[in-house]
C-alpha cells in the first residue's frame, strides 16, 4: 500500500495522420525509461546539480493523470464497489491546483471517463467546454481508425531492433505477427546457408518410420495443438537489404502441411517411397512462409501408414525435435503436456544481454594456438560427384562398455574420448601439430527457467581447438581436453562467425569437419510416447549440414558413427577408411594406456598399414629399364634429336647437341683414365656446361662429385680430399682454384677445343650397378659424409613412381635446386629420361618467388619440385597476383622436409 505513480514532464509530437501520430506517441511515450520515475529521483534526491539542473527546465501547465482501467479490481461479489452517486467536491473548492489544467481519466464499468479541472484565473469554463468536446471528437476518430489492425511499432518488439519503416516493410500481414525477435547465432549460419549456398538441401531434416493404428484425424489435430503451443514453431525468417540483421517473425497461427496419399495395392513401394521422400527434401521450404515443416503420410493398407516429416534445422535442435514427437503423442492420447515457463524469445534476449568482451577475450585466448584452418578435404583427391551420402559403423557393445570404464577412471566423458581421437586423426592426416574441428554444443543456459522443456534451435557449433604436446601422457592430454570443453559450455552461446573474424580469417571457416554427439535418440521418444494400438517401427533420419564432413556419434549400448560427407570432396573409400582409422584409435586408447605419449597412438593399424604399402606399390608400372641413366638418354636422342633438352637464360640445346657435346667430353674423360666407378669432381655455376659435364661424366662410366661453387671452400676442399678425385670437369678457373694438385679438365672450353674427340656415343661397359654419384650430406652433425649411388637406385626410383605421374615429352621441368642436393637428381633424371624439357634456374631467380614464378609461367612449367617452404613462398606470390591461370603446372613434387598438408589450402 503506497502511492507509487511517478509524475514528469513529457513533450510529445504529434504526426498529420492518424495511425503516424499514434504511432509516434507511443514510442515516445515509451522511450521514457522506468515510466519516468527517475526524474522525480534526480529532481528531489539527486546531488544538487542534478535538482538544479531539472528545477531550470521549463514547466509544463497542463497535467494528465490516467488512473488505468478500474473494471478488474472489483467483481459482483466485492464488499465494496464504486457508487454512481456524486460524493460531491473532492476538495474545497480554494485549495489550490495542482497545476493550471488537469485531466483525470479512468475506465470502469467499460466506460472511459474525464474529469478536467481547471484554473478560473486561467480559462473561460466556455474554452474549457470546446477543449473537452474537441478531444472527444479526436478519440473517436482514433478509435475509428484503430477498428483495423495497423498499429505495430519498434517498441512492441524491443529484442528486433527494426525502425518503423522497416517493421511496416515486413511481408506479414499485422494481424497475424505476434512477436519479432532476431536469430540465434547458429539460426543466423542456417539462414545464411540456405539463402546463399550452393547445396539446396543444407539443414533439410528428415524422418521417416512406418506406423500402425494410426488415427489420421486425431494425429494432424496433435501436430497443430504443438505448433500452437510453441512460438518457434510458428516463426518465418526475413532477411531484407534494409535490415542490420535477419529477424524470426512469429505468427498467431499457423497450421501444419499435411498432406496424405492413398496407395494401398501399389507394388512398387520400395521405389516409390524413397523417391517421394527425396522429393520432399528437393523441394526445400520458402523462408518467409510458416511453418517450416510438413508432413506426408502414405497409406500402405487399410492399418499402415508411412510418415514422412520433413523440417528446416532453423526451427529446432535434435533434443527438441524429440521433445516435439513425444508431445505429439501425448496429444495425440488426449493428454495435456505441461506447459513450458518460458518462451523461445526469452532465450533471445539473454543472448543479447551476454558479455560480448569476455567471449572474445576467451577465444583469442583459444585461437592464438592455431596457425591455421583445419581443412580434411584438401588432403584427398576432389572426386567432383555432386549429392551427400552417408557411411555408417559401431563399436561393439564390450567394447563400448570398456570404452565407458576407462572415461569414469580417467573422470572424462566418452565424448572426450571421441574427440581425442577425432583430434588425434586430423593431426595424422592434416599434418598439423594443432587442429581445428566443430563441435555441437547444447546451448541452454541454466538460469532461464524451464529451458529444457523448450523446444528450439539452442545448440551451437564452435570450435575446439586442440594442441598435441609431444611427451605428454594420454591420460593428462584427455584431462585437458576435458577441461576445455567445460571452459567451452561457459561461453558457448558465442556466435561462430565472431570467432572466424577474431581468428583473421577473413569469414574463412576454421574447419570442415563438425563432431555431434547425440543425445536426443528419437526412435525412444516414439516407443516411449506410443499409446496402446499404435505402434512405430525402425526410424530413418536424414540431415545434412553445409560442412565437407558430419560425424554423428550415438552411445547407447553400442558406440555408432553416422558419417554425413559431400561427395564432391570426399570418396566412399576414403570416408570408410577415416571411420576404420577413428575406430582403431579409440581402441589403442584402451589397449595402451592412459600413460603412453599421445604421440605413440597410430593411425594405421598392421592390416591397413600393409595395404597402404601394397597399394602403393602396385601402380602400374611402364618405365622399366634395363640400361644405365645415360643410355637411356642416347636412347631419347636418337628417338627425337630435335626435341629441346634444356634451357638456361635464353639458350637451347636439343637431344642431339647435348648428346654430342656430351659424347666428346666423355671421350676427352675416358683419354684421361675415367671408366666405371671413377670418381670425377664436377664443379660449375647452373648453366648448360653443367648438365652437359654431368652427362660426360657417365657416359665415360664415371661417377660424377657435385662441387657446387656456392659452398664454403674449406668444405669443398674436404670433400675433394674425402672423395679421392683424381680428375676433376670445372668451369675456367674456378677447377683450378679448388684442386692445385687434381688434374683438371675446362668444361668452360670452346666446343672446338674437344674437336679431336668423336661425337659418338661412347662404348663403356656400365651396368646398373657401378656407380652413378656421390653426394655429401650437409655435414651438420659432424663432417659431411659421401653417400654412394649406383644407377640402379636412381632408376628404381622412377620405375616405382611411373605409374603414378605418367610423365613424358610434353613435360617441362626445372633445375631448381643445387646439383649437391639429391633433389636434384630427381629433377635432373625425371626430365630427361622422359624425353621432357629440362629449365635450368638460375641462381639469381631461385633466390627471387616472384622472379621464379615468372618464369614458371613463361616456361609453362608442368612438374615443379619444391621444399615445402620454398612453396610457400611462391604460393604467396601466385595467390597475391591473382594469376592462376598463367601456369601451366600438372604437378608439384615435395621433398627435403616435412610437409603440413593444410597449409597448401590458398594454393587450391
Amino acid at each position: 500500500v503506497g502511492w507509487f505513480t511517478s509524475a514528469y514532464p513529457v513533450r510529445l509530437t504529434p504526426a498529420a495522420e492518424l495511425g503516424a501520430s499514434i504511432k509516434q506517441v507511443k514510442e515516445q511515450l515509451r522511450g521514457v525509461p522506468h515510466k519516468g520515475i527517475g526524474f522525480g529521483a534526480l529532481r528531489y534526491l539527486g546531488d544538487e546539480a542534478a535538482r538544479a539542473s531539472l528545477a531550470g527546465l521549463p514547466v509544463p501547465r497542463i497535467t494528465f493523470n490516467y488512473l488505468g482501467q478500474l473494471d478488474g479490481q472489483f467483481d459482483e461479489r466485492a464488499l465494496f464497489v464504486p457508487a454512481a452517486e456524486s460524493a460531491g467536491e473532492e476538495q474545497s473548492p480554494l485549495a489550490p491546483l495542482g497545476n493550471w489544467l488537469v485531466l483525470n481519466g479512468q475506465v470502469y464499468g467499460g466506460e472511459l471517463s474525464l474529469a478536467f479541472s481547471f484554473s478560473g484565473q486561467m480559462f473561460a469554463r466556455a474554452t474549457i467546454e470546446r477543449l473537452a468536446r474537441a478531444y472527444e471528437a479526436e478519440l473517436a476518430a482514433l478509435v475509428e481508425h484503430c477498428q483495423a489492425p495497423q498499429g505495430l511499432t519498434p517498441s512492441d518488439f524491443p529484442l528486433a531492433g527494426l525502425s518503423q519503416a522497416q517493421l511496416d516493410a515486413l511481408p506479414v500481414a499485422v494481424a497475424e505477427v505476434e512477436d519479432i525477435y532476431p536469430l540465434s547465432p547458429m539460426q543466423q549460419g542456417m539462414l545464411f546457408h540456405s539463402t546463399f549456398g550452393e547445396s539446396d538441401g543444407d539443414y533439410i531434416n528428415q524422418m521417416q518410420v512406418e506406423v500402425a493404428g494410426l488415427d489420421v484425424a486425431r494425429f494432424e489435430a496433435a501436430w497443430n495443438a504443438v505448433l500452437q503451443a510453441h512460438d518457434s514453431l510458428r516463426c518465418a525468417f526475413v532477411w531484407s537489404a534494409d535490415q542490420a540483421q535477419p529477424v524470426q517473425v512469429v505468427l498467431r497461427e499457423v497450421r501444419v502441411p499435411f498432406s496424405e496419399l492413398d496407395w494401398r495395392g501399389r507394388d512398387d513401394l520400395a521405389l516409390a517411397l524413397p523417391t517421394l521422400a527425396a522429393e520432399e527434401r528437393g523441394r526445400g521450404f520458402d523462408m518467409l512462409q510458416a511453418p517450416l515443416l510438413r508432413l506426408v503420410l502414405v497409406r500402405l493398407d487399410d492399418d499402415r501408414h508411412a510418415l514422412i516429416y520433413t523440417s528446416h534445422h532453423i526451427l529446432m535442435d535434435g533434443w527438441s525435435n524429440a521433445q516435439l514427437l513425444g508431445e505429439v503423442l501425448q496429444r495425440y492420447c488426449g493428454e495435456r503436456p505441461t506447459q513450458a515457463a518460458g518462451r523461445f524469445g526469452d532465450y533471445i534476449g539473454w543472448l543479447q544481454r551476454q558479455d560480448r568482451a569476455q567471449s572474445e577475450a576467451f577465444w583469442r585466448e583459444q585461437l592464438a594456438a592455431l596457425e591455421e584452418p583445419t581443412r580434411l578435404a584438401s588432403t584427398c583427391q576432389h572426386v567432383g560427384v555432386d549429392g551427400y551420402d552417408e557411411h555408417s559403423l559401431s563399436i561393439d557393445a564390450q567394447t563400448t562398455a570398456r570404452l565407458g570404464r576407462f572415461a569414469r577412471e580417467r573422470k572424462v566423458t566418452v565424448n572426450t574420448l571421441v574427440q581425442g581421437a577425432w583430434a588425434l586423426l586430423l593431426q595424422r592426416r592434416v599434418g598439423q601439430d594443432c587442429v581445428s574441428f566443430g563441435a555441437t554444443v547444447a546451448g541452454r543456459p541454466a538460469e532461464l527457467a524451464g529451458i529444457e522443456q523448450q523446444i528450439g534451435l539452442f545448440i551451437n557449433t564452435l570450435p575446439v581447438i586442440v594442441p598435441c604436446t609431444a611427451g605428454q601422457a594420454l591420460g593428462d592430454w584427455l584431462d585437458d581436453l576435458q577441461a576445455l570443453n567445460l571452459r567451452i559450455r561457459e561461453q558457448e552461446h558465442t556466435p561462430l562467425f565472431d570467432i572466424q573474424r577474431w581468428a583473421g580469417q577473413g569469414g574463412d571457416a576454421l574447419f570442415d569437419s563438425l563432431l555431434v554427439f547425440e543425445n536426443y535418440p528419437v526412435a525412444e521418444a516414439l516407443e516411449r510416447g506410443s499409446p496402446s494400438g499404435l505402434h512405430f517401427g525402425p526410424v530413418r533420419t536424414q540431415e545434412q549440414s553445409n560442412y565437407p564432413l558430419t560425424l554423428v556419434v550415438g552411445l547407447e549400448d553400442s558406440l555408432s558413427l553416422r558419417c554425413s560427407y559431400d561427395r564432391q570432396a570426399f570418396s566412399a573409400a576414403i570416408i570408410e577408411q577415416i571411420g576404420q582409422q577413428l575406430r582403431h584409435l579409440l581402441l589403442q586408447m584402451l589397449e595402451q594406456g592412459a600413460e603412453v605419449p599421445v604421440e605413440t597412438l597410430q593411425l594405421l593399424d598392421d592390416e591397413q598399414r600393409q595395404a597402404a604399402v601394397q597399394a602403393w606399390n602396385t601402380a602400374p608400372a611402364t618405365f622399366a629399364p634395363s640400361q644405365p641413366l645415360h643410355r637411356l638418354i642416347e636412347a631419347q636422342a636418337a628417338r627425337a634429336p630435335q626435341a629441346p633438352a634444356l634451357v638456361c637464360e635464353g639458350e637451347q640445346l636439343s637431344y642431339a647437341e647435348l648428346n654430342r657435346r656430351a659424347n666428346r667430353i666423355a671421350h676427352a674423360l675416358i683419354a684421361r683414365g675415367v671408366g666405371p666407378d671413377v670418381l670425377v669432381g664436377l664443379a660449375a655455376p647452373r648453366s648448360l656446361e653443367m648438365v652437359v659435364g654431368l652427362l660426360a661424366i657417365l657416359k665415360a662410366g664415371g661417377a660424377y662429385v657435385p662441387l657446387d661453387p656456392a659452398y664454403p671452400l674449406d668444405r669443398l676442399h674436404y670433400m675433394i680430399e674425402d672423395s679421392g678425385l683424381q680428375l676433376l670437369l670445372g668451369q675456367g678457373d674456378l677447377g683450378l682454384s679448388l684442386a692445385a694438385d687434381v688434374q683438371v679438365l675446362d668444361l668452360a672450353a670452346d666446343y672446338a677445343d674437344y674437336a679431336d674427340f668423336a661425337e659418338v656415343n661412347p662404348n663403356v661397359a656400365v651396368g646398373l650397378d657401378n656407380l652413378a654419384y656421390v653426394i655429401y650430406t650437409s655435414g651438420s652433425t659432424g663432417k659431411p659424409k659421401g653417400t654412394l649411388l649406383p644407377h640402379r637406385n636412381v632408376l628404381r626410383l622412377f620405375e616405382a613412381t611411373d605409374g603414378w605421374f605418367g610423365f613424358g615429352p610434353q613435360d617441362c621441368w626445372t633445375l631448381f635446386h643445387s646439383y649437391a642436393f639429391d633433389f636434384s637428381v630427381w629433377e635432373l633424371f625425371g626430365a630427361l629420361l622422359h624425353g621432357g624439357r629440362l629449365v635450368i634456374v638460375p641462381q639469381d631467380v631461385s633466390r627471387s618467388p616472384e622472379a621464379f614464378y615468372q618464369l614458371l609461367c613463361e616456361q609453362r612449367v608442368t612438374v615443379l619440385n619444391q621444399t615445402p617452404s620454398a612453396f610457400r613462398q611462391l604460393m604467396q606470390v601466385a595467390c597475391a597476383e591473382g594469376q592462376r591461370s598463367d601456369q601451366q603446372l600438372r604437378y608439384v613434387v615435395f621433398g627435403g622436409e616435412a610437409l603440413e598438408v593444410g597449409s597448401l589450402r590458398p594454393w587450391f
